[in-house]
């Protein structure tokens, strides 16, 4: 276990650029400058950003302190955690993403980076295959949702995750207002989950 890396996993369309991604790193860096946050660039692909999360970070024996993942990043951290049993903590997470992204079929930009790609049928069958279980009671998932997320209903994932911590706010938005409210109680949980191992 590497206890001096904390992995975070960016949304559809998104960026390590994004503000909750940028929002850890200068928090983290301020309370808790031992711990490096790891924001790979997810390709658009699933299987592609995938093979490069298991690759560069759970090839080996030295993992993940946890696993933040926002929205669609949510999704992937889920799986992960079902995987290799790396603590996550899901962020406004998107629950059935081969059903919501059908509508972004075609061309799209990326908001951050500008790059134009080209999302495929075949994706969703690539999202499909990363789908995992609901965690069973006392599993390591954190779950934190917005009532206010116009994006994904938050019932969902309220559902799914269940068992596990689970932490709503009434209102906010999917960008999840006040993120740095919440890293605290985030760090704190993958530590704690750490030495309950």
């Amino acid at each position: 276990m590497n206890h001096s890396c904390i992995l975070y996993l960016h949304g559809f369309n998104s960026s390590p650029q994004s503000f909750k991604a940028q929002c850890a790193k200068q928090w983290l860096s301020q309370t808790h400058p031992s711990l490096e946050l790891a924001i790979p660039d997810l390709h658009y692909s699933p299987l592609a950003a995938m093979e490069r999360l298991e690759r560069e970070y759970f090839a080996g024996n030295d993992r993940p302190l946890g696993v933040i993942g926002s929205s669609l990043g949510g999704y992937y951290a889920a799986y992960l955690h079902h995987k290799y049993g790396v603590s996550a903590a899901l962020i406004n997470p998107a629950v059935r993403p081969y059903d919501l992204l059908e509508g972004y079929l075609g061309v799209n930009k990326n908001l951050y980076t500008g790059e134009e790609y080209l999302l495929e049928p075949h994706h969703m069958d690539e999202l499909l295959a990363l789908d995992s279980p609901p965690p069973a009671t006392g599993e390591r998932v954190y779950t934190l949702l917005q009532t206010g997320d116009a994006t994904l209903n938050y019932r969902e994932a309220a559902l799914k995750f269940s068992a596990c911590a689970l932490w709503v706010q009434p209102g906010g938005s999917h960008e999840f207002e006040d993120f740095e409210r919440v890293l605290p109680s985030i760090v704190n949980f993958f530590l704690s989950s750490t030495i309950q191992k």
